[in-house]
C-alpha cells in the first residue's frame, strides 16, 4: 500500500461523501434563502417556522435523490472491495 494509494482512496472518500450531501444540502439551502426572505418581508419572526420547511425538503430530498445516492454508495464501496487485494499488499 503506497501513499499515493491512499491519497487516491482518501480523495474519493471525500468526493463521495461531497456527492451524497449536496442534494440534500441544496435543497435545504434553498428553502431556508426562500424562508428567510419571506419573513423579512412579512417581518414575521417566528423561529420554528424555518425548521418545518427545512426537514420537509431534506426529506424530499431524500426521496428523490435517493436511489441515485444508493448506487454511488454501492458503488464506491464496490471499488473498495475490488482493491482489497491491492490493500493487503
Amino acid at each position: 500500500m503506497t501513499q499515493e494509494y491512499i491519497i487516491h482512496l482518501a480523495r474519493e472518500a471525500l468526493t463521495t461523501a461531497l456527492l451524497l450531501s449536496a442534494p440534500t444540502l441544496g435543497f435545504g439551502l434553498v428553502v431556508g434563502l426562500t424562508v428567510a426572505v419571506l419573513q423579512a418581508t412579512t417581518q414575521i419572526q417566528e423561529q420554528t417556522l424555518t425548521f418545518v420547511p427545512k426537514i420537509v425538503a431534506v426529506m424530499l430530498a431524500l426521496l428523490v435523490f435517493g436511489s441515485w445516492m444508493l448506487n454511488v454508495m454501492v458503488g464506491f464501496t464496490q471499488n473498495l472491495f475490488g482493491d482489497l487485494s491491492n490493500i493487503m499488499r
